[in-house]
């Protein structure tokens, strides 16, 4: 596995800068029928392990949900990748809805002093979930590339227009054991995006599983480096890019276009999870407020007090007046004003004058 270390090592920070960006792609089935989404976001991000310094590494977040053979399912990953695509922690997790018995799996992955830890996850239904742990040392992961490295690589390939051939890669399959990932080639094609014929690079990546066949997947790449297709062998879902593209104004370098999808945030459970994070942080902040300000009670006691006294028919001019003297640029003037004096915050355009007294 020399080799495909070196290969790694050889990839520079500014092939993987261009490689930092968002897309989404639509699953669609026989037909063209919509069966979800698919999304994959890259950027710089901070990463620490107890006990040691933090580092500057690059975060690659991705995941899909839809439907499988009418199935709901989703798909989460997360990973830390220093600037070599070297696999710092990762986590994957998928999860199938067979109605009241759901199937998940968890694959952790972080590396450690003498090498690297895998922490496989399975559960079915109610059932206890099931843990399997696995300790590889580095002189059997050189070279090892992992699933958020790997959509990396694609782009750096992508941008390259060029595969080099030969290079077997260490892998972790969905077992949690080692194995090999290879890539592969399919030339240059033209293929339609949309409405529009666009040139892509075809991509064919296997998964040499410890046991059984491997699984394949094709990638067809714009020169961007963006996903226009991705094809797995077996599965009937395909993620598709809907939108062509738009060259940009020189014709040199292509910038896609996305297409724009309805905003289900109740049913993203990405977003909804970020929702509630958020609900839960404004809560709690609004009430550590208000139990260091027990004054508001009373204040606002006042207020309402003196409105339902009153019964203005202008409560918003009303209370314009009544929290006047609490401005710090309001000239100081008495504490109870005369009830028939004309208010400062009404012009005499105001629609409901207060009334002048004989």
């Amino acid at each position: 596995m020399e080799a495909a270390a070196k290969f790694l090592n050889h990839i520079g920070p500014e092939e993987l800068e261009s490689c930092l960006f968002e897309e989404t792609l639509a699953l669609v089935a026989a037909g063209g029928r919509p069966q979800g989404h698919l999304w994959v976001t890259a950027r710089h991000a901070p990463y620490e392990q107890e006990g040691q310094q933090v580092r500057s590494c690059l975060l690659l977040q991705a995941g899909s949900k839809g439907l499988l053979d009418g199935v709901p399912y989703s798909c989460r990953l997360t990973g830390y990748v220093s600037m070599q695509l070297e696999t710092l922690e990762q986590e994957q997790h998928e999860r199938l809805e067979f109605g009241a018995h759901p199937t998940e799996r968890k694959i952790h992955m972080v590396q450690h002093p003498h090498g690297m830890t895998v922490t496989v996850t399975t559960r079915e239904g109610e059932a206890e979930p099931q843990h399997q742990v696995f300790s590889y040392g580095w002189a059997s992961l050189e070279g090892l590339l992992g699933e958020a490295a790997s959509l990396l690589l694609l782009r750096v390939l992508a941008c390259r227009r060029a595969v080099p051939p030969s290079i077997t890669f260490p892998a972790i399959d969905k077992e949690g054991h080692l194995c090999t990932t290879t890539y592969r080639s399919l030339g240059v094609q033209q293929q339609p995006v949309g409405s529009t014929q666009v040139e892509v690079l075809v991509v064919e990546r296997a998964l040499h599983a410890a046991q059984g066949i491997p699984m394949v997947w094709y990638h067809s790449l714009l020169p961007s480096g963006h996903l226009a297709r991705r094809v797995q062998v077996g599965c009937p879902v395909v993620a598709v890019l809907q939108d062509a593209p738009a060259l940009s104004s020189t014709g040199a370098e292509p910038q896609p276009l996305f297409p724009k999808q309805l905003l289900d945030w109740e049913e993203d459970a990405q977003l909804c999870s970020w929702f509630l994070d958020r609900k839960e942080e404004l809560r709690a902040s609004h009430s550590t407020y208000v139990q260091q300000h027990p004054e508001l009670f009373a204040l606002l006691a006042d207020f309402l007090q003196a409105l339902l006294l009153r019964q203005p028919q202008n409560p918003i001019l009303f209370a314009a007046e009544f929290f006047a003297p609490f401005a710090r640029r309001q000239p100081p003037g008495p504490s109870f004003a005369s009830s028939v004096s004309l208010s400062p915050f009404c012009s005499t355009s105001c629609p409901n004058p207060p009334p002048q007294g004989d």
